[in-house]
Order: structure tokens, then C-alpha cells, then sequence
């Protein structure tokens, strides 16, 4: 029984909590301030978006515009660029091409020579017997060295002057230096030495000074040729001043040209001209010396080509002149291009006396008769041959008509007995009239209005006269 009356296991067991009953949440009361707030907070919201929508349109459009700006751009720069494209095809022919012509070819190897009868020549002799000579204790092995020294300071030129003699050894000697002599200075004192002695004699208060040996036109010429002048090779002439081959080391004049330009107009200013050279020597000399204007390396000589020119324009008797003028013309015409180099050419003889007036005349109508390719000789018949010209026929070329206008030019202007007559006046200005108004101001050709400025030009300085 007592067994029946213990507790049971469960009632030894802590009670289970019991959570206290959650408390009822009160509804919040929702006002008109509450909606009025909450509408403008999503009215903003949604502006913002509006406005952010609407700035990304404005860059994409912006983006747009931008490309459009720049294919316009391109279009615009395109266009400008073929309308220059159509301007220089049109104008770019009419810049006249530069004259210049390979004077010179390849050098040969200029000869060095000795010259054993210097040891015998007198001058040295007597000054190796003179007591002064124990000073310097001279040696006749070393007298080119002793000469040269002499030449360079002037001292032989004054010891010729004294002598009143130039010894044959001692003249060939110098001259051979003059031409052929690799250092500059001894070809300058060398030059100068042969000037003084030619110009001396030909003073008549100085003829007394006695030279054993003068040099000839063959000696010139040899010494041309070594050089390289393309003198008996015409048709490796040209106009394309870019033939030197600027790597070559022996093409181009060389620097003893000078000496041998000033040289040559002495002889020809000296009394004893005519034993040097001959009428027809002469003639080629002054054709040579024209010819040398042509190259482009020679500009800075162009004072000492204009003296050496003159000199030899003056060489000729009055008897010989009117033909000689006409063979130098005539030779230049066969042996010089037909292009913008002639001009160069006439334009070279800028002598104001008759005679160098004369020869400009008789170069200019040689080139223009040339270049007509027919044979005729009287001036109305070239200037009706100008005339008969189509100006307005597409395959004119007006290059050519424009050195026809200025060979014409040079040709009339400076012979008197043609520029006075009448008819050969009429038919000049005919000619000028067709190429001022036959070329009209819309023709693109090249060269059309460079040939109607020049005719206008030249018209209105004749029908003036």
C-alpha cells in the first residue's frame, strides 16, 4: 500500500513555462499629412528619373550631332580637296621648268707633268750664281719648289718685268700650272701671271717685253676636253639639270674652269690675239664660253663669263663680225636644245654695244627658224608662219609658242633695220593680237595665260611705237 501512495515520476518534473500572452498591436492611424508626404516623395522620384532619361537623350543627340559635324567635315574637306587637285592640275603646268644643261661630264685624270728644262732655264742659273743664293743655298733639285714659291708671292712676275722676258720653260711651265694644277693657289697666281704679261704687252709703251713661247688654241681646247666638256658629244646635251650623278667625284667642272675662262678673254684682248687664235677658233670659243651659262654650277661665275664673252665678241674685225655672228648663232642653234635653255642662252648675251646686240638677234632668229622645222630665212615669211598658228586647236602647245614669242621678241627687238619696217611691224603686232585675244580668260590649257599676258604685254609696247 504504501507502494500505491509515492508520487509519480512526472510530478518531480519543473512546470512548463508559459509564455504570457502577446499584447495587441494598435493600428496606426494614417493621415492626409502622411499621404501628402509620401506623394511628394514619389513625385520626386519619379522626376529625377525624367530628368535623368531626358540628359541621357540630350548626349546620345549630342553624340548624334557630333558625327553628323564630323561627316560633314569630311565631306566639306574632300570637296576642297579635289577642287586643289583640279586647280593644280590646271595651273601647275604653267610654272616654266628650270634651265640648266650637263656642261660638263667625267673628268679624265689631268696630267701632272715634269719639266727637266726648268733646271736649265736662266732664271734660275743666274739666280743660283748670284751671292744672294749663299743665303738660301738653293738646290737645282729643289728649283720647281724655289719657282713656285716665287710665283705665289709675285716675286717672278716682278723679276719678268725686269728682264723683260718670259723664257719659254718658264711660260710653258706656268701655264700648264694655270690649267692643269690640283692646288688652288698656284692656279690663281698662275693666272694672274699669264693676264699681267699678255695685258703688259699689250700696252705700246711696253712692248719691249719679249715672251719665248705662247700658248695656241689647241692647248685650250685640250685642256677643255680634260674636263670633261661635252663639246664634241651634243646629244648627250639636255635640259634635265638632274643628269650629274652627285656621287661622282670626277663629273662637274673643275675648279681651274675659272682660270681657264679669264685666260681665254685676255688672249683675246692681247696684240698677239691672232697668233693664238684664229677667226674660226674664235668663233667656236665664243659658242664654248655661251654654252657655259647653261650649267647651273657655274652661276658664280657669271661676271667672268660676261668678261670672257665680251672679250671675244670683240676679238673679230669689223669685216668678219657679220658673218662670224651668224656662224656662232647658227652653231648654238644645232648644238643647244630647243626648250627653256634657249631662252637662258639669249638672255646671257647682255652686251649694250651694237655688236652684242647684233648676236642676240641672230641666236634668237636662228632658234626660232630651227624650231619652226622649216627653212626659211625671210622675215615676213616666219612671222606669217607665227600667224598661221591655231591658237584655239586643243593639241597647240602653247609652250612652245610661248619661247616662239620670246625668241620673236629678242629677234625684232634688237635689229634696227627690221624693227623699222612697216610690214615686218604690222605682221608682228597681227601675230601678238591672235595670241591676247585668240586665248581667251576661260581657256585652262597650260601655259594659255602666261602666252596671253606675254602677247598682251608686248602688243601694247608696239602699237605704241
Amino acid at each position: 500500500m504504501t507502494d500505491a501512495i509515492e508520487p509519480l515520476d512526472f510530478e518531480f518534473e519543473d512546470p512548463i513555462p508559459i509564455s504570457p500572452p502577446l499584447p495587441k498591436k494598435r493600428k496606426k492611424v494614417i493621415g492626409l499629412d502622411d499621404l501628402l508626404e509620401d506623394y511628394k516623395k514619389e513625385q520626386k522620384r519619379l522626376d529625377e528619373r525624367k530628368h535623368k532619361q531626358k540628359r541621357s537623350r540630350k548626349v546620345l543627340e549630342a553624340e548624334d550631332d557630333d558625327d553628323d559635324d564630323d561627316d560633314a567635315e569630311a565631306r566639306l574637306s574632300e570637296c576642297v580637296d579635289q577642287c586643289q587637285k583640279q586647280i593644280n592640275q590646271i595651273y601647275g603646268d604653267d610654272e616654266m621648268p628650270l634651265w640648266g644643261i650637263q656642261v660638263f661630264g667625267d673628268q679624265q685624270m689631268l696630267p701632272q707633268k715634269e719639266y727637266p728644262e726648268l733646271k736649265s732655264s736662266v732664271l734660275l742659273l743666274s739666280f743660283m750664281k748670284n751671292e744672294i743664293n749663299s743665303l738660301v743655298e738653293l738646290n737645282i733639285e729643289k728649283g720647281e719648289n724655289f719657282l713656285e714659291g716665287l710665283l705665289m708671292n709675285g716675286w717672278l712676275l716682278n723679276i719678268v718685268h725686269a728682264s723683260s722676258r718670259v723664257e719659254k720653260s718658264i711660260a710653258s711651265w706656268v701655264f700648264n700650272l694655270m690649267l692643269y694644277s690640283s692646288k688652288v693657289g698656284l692656279t690663281e697666281a698662275a693666272c694672274e701671271f699669264w693676264c699681267a704679261i699678255l695685258s703688259v704687252k699689250n700696252e705700246a709703251d711696253s712692248s719691249s717685253i719679249k715672251i719665248d713661247w705662247l700658248p695656241r688654241y689647241s692647248d685650250l681646247k685640250r685642256a677643255l676636253l680634260a674636263y670633261g666638256f661635252l663639246l664634241d658629244s651634243p646629244s648627250k646635251l639636255s635640259s634635265d639639270i638632274d643628269m650629274v650623278n652627285a656621287d661622282s667625284v670626277t663629273s662637274g667642272p673643275p675648279q681651274n674652269i675659272r682660270s681657264w675662262i679669264k685666260f681665254a678673254g685676255v688672249c683675246c684682248r692681247t696684240r698677239d690675239a691672232n697668233i693664238i687664235l684664229s677667226t674660226k677658233e674664235a668663233e667656236e670659243l665664243l659658242v664654248i664660253i655661251i654654252s657655259l651659262f647653261l650649267d647651273r654650277q657655274l652661276l658664280g661665275l657669271s661676271m667672268v663669263l660676261n668678261e670672257g664673252m665680251l672679250s671675244v665678241i670683240k676679238f673679230f674685225r669689223d669685216e668678219e663680225w657679220p658673218d662670224s655672228s651668224i656662224e656662232v648663232a647658227k652653231s648654238l642653234a644645232d648644238r643647244l636644245p630647243y626648250n627653256i635653255n634657249c631662252l637662258r642662252v639669249i638672255e646671257s648675251i647682255v652686251g649694250i654695244d651694237g655688236r652684242s646686240k647684233q648676236l642676240r638677234s641672230a641666236v634668237a632668229f636662228q632658234f626660232l627658224i630651227k624650231s619652226l622645222g622649216k627653212k626659211v630665212y625671210d622675215a615676213e615669211e616666219v612671222l606669217r608662219l607665227l600667224i598661221s598658228i591655231n591658237l584655239k586647236d586643243k593639241k597647240c602647245d602653247l609652250s612652245r609658242m610661248y619661247i616662239y614669242l620670246n625668241l620673236a621678241e629678242n629677234w625684232l627687238l634688237f635689229d634696227p633695220m627690221l624693227n623699222n619696217k612697216a610690214l615686218v611691224r604690222e605682221l608682228w603686232c597681227k601675230c601678238l593680237r591672235n595670241c591676247s585675244s585668240g586665248i581667251t580668260i576661260t581657256d585652262l590649257r597650260s601655259y594659255a595665260s602666261i602666252v596671253r599676258s606675254k602677247a598682251s604685254y608686248l602688243l601694247q609696247g608696239w602699237a605704241s611705237k
